[in-house]
């Protein structure tokens, strides 16, 4: 197959590329500026359908691997600016896919998603702008796509490793906390987690499947006290991880969307409910059982050595 790749230099991007390649694939890649193993520079919020038709035109199947910052502050209201971001971008990739007969395509998206399913009762799209995007994306890029383009959308937890220097963008301040003489404290409730490789086999097995589902994605479930732990360890630190009481938690998160309130402003995870995913178990059944350890010492590696 001939796969387009959207955001194919970043961390997911660059690992779904090199897969596709071992596969016996061919992987051209587009993003918004120039630079190494570029081979289209486009910005998708400002592409017209006719220009990613001439785009698409000669592939098999489409990736989205473009990254959304869910934790970046806007001004109020924030579902417009959301929308040109995650969603409208989505629709006309998969509207000139559908024209140009694109047979398979795969969106990366969160599993803030996979929860929705699972705990309706939770209300994520209602409180949490970032997660009704993730929603309205994968419904509507599948509308646009229509019955012949399936496209699996990846739920995907925190996601470790590394491509060139290309980390998770939260990987820095946890990397500074736990090499830092600060003590280290965390919450009940945990997460799942994978690898950016991971996520790379799964994407390109759907994509040769022409798999059309919602696919959630863990290696391991991990409590907040075991993964901060674990990090430690990467960075060679390891330490005591003391128990951070919930209520800290809910007070800290509250005056954080305090501040933001009288700034006038608000993020994709509205801080009046963030405490309730920190303190949840947010774990993903079952997990592959991959171990993580060898993405953990890659994503926290010593990089100024040397």
């Amino acid at each position: 197959m001939r796969i387009l790749v959207v955001g194919g230099t970043g961390l997911i991007g660059a690992h779904v590329v090199e897969v596709l390649g071992e596969r016996g694939h061919a992987a051209t890649t587009m993003a918004r500026s120039a630079g190494p193993g570029v081979d289209h520079v486009l910005d998708l919020g400002a592409a017209s359908v006719d220009e990613l038709r001439s785009l698409l035109a000669g592939h098999d199947g489409v990736v989205y691997a473009a990254r959304s910052d869910e934790q970046r502050p806007l001004p109020k209201p924030i579902h417009p600016a959301f929308r040109r971001d995650m969603v409208d971008p989505v629709v006309r990739l998969f509207t000139a896919a559908r024209a140009e007969g694109l047979t398979c395509g795969v969106i990366m998206g969160s599993y803030y998603t996979y929860f929705d399913r699972l705990h309706p009762e939770w209300r994520l799209p209602q409180r949490h702008v970032y997660i009704r995007c993730r929603v309205e994306q994968a419904a509507e890029a599948r509308a646009a796509a229509g019955p012949d383009l399936p496209i699996a959308v990846l739920e995907l937890p925190f996601v470790f490793g590394r491509a060139g220097d290309r980390l998770p963008n939260w990987a820095g301040p946890l990397d500074g906390w736990a090499r830092s003489r600060a003590p280290l404290a965390a919450p009940v409730g945990g997460t799942a987690a994978t690898t950016a490789r991971n996520v790379a086999e799964v994407a390109v097995g759907a994509l040769e499947r022409a798999d059309g589902a919602d696919i959630p994605v863990a290696d391991e479930n991990l409590t907040w006290h075991d993964l901060i732990g674990r990090i430690a360890a990467a960075v060679g630190r390891e330490r005591r991880v003391r128990h951070l009481p919930a209520g800290i938690v809910r007070a800290a998160v509250r005056s954080g969307g305090v501040l933001q309130s009288l700034g006038r402003k608000e993020s994709g995870i509205n801080p009046a409910h963030v405490a309730g995913l920190m303190l949840a178990r947010l774990f993903v059944e079952p997990p592959s059982g991959r171990p993580l350890d060898a993405a953990l010492r890659e994503t926290f590696e010593d990089r100024s050595a040397g």
